[in-house]
């Protein structure tokens, strides 16, 4: 476990002191996720150990950000249950910070 910090500019979307690093990605657990400012969306992509991801659209500081953030909520492998529900983010766009 890791702890991390997300954030657009001075707005904080995502902090704990529980992320889980896959593949150079933070996972944040639900709970640590401010949902105010993620819509999700219908887009969604595959990975073939992890599942289908569903993306979310982050609004922060008056800007939209489409699917900058993505979840697992049914993941495929056993090796992919730890990040079930817990969100990443594309690190282009909102800035993640190890604490």
């Amino acid at each position: 476990m890791t702890k991390a910090i997300a954030s657009i500019e001075d707005t904080v979307i995502a902090d704990s002191d529980n992320t889980i690093k896959v593949e150079g990605n933070h996972y944040f657990p639900a709970d640590s996720v401010n949902f105010d400012l993620l819509n999700e969306t219908d887009h969604t992509t595959v990975c073939h150990w992890k599942g289908n991801a569903s993306y979310y659209t982050i609004e922060a500081n008056g800007d939209k950000f489409e699917n900058a953030a993505w979840t697992y909520h049914d993941p495929l492998t056993e090796r992919a249950m730890p990040i079930k529900d817990h969100v990443a983010f594309y690190p282009n766009i909102v800035n993640i910070e190890d604490k």
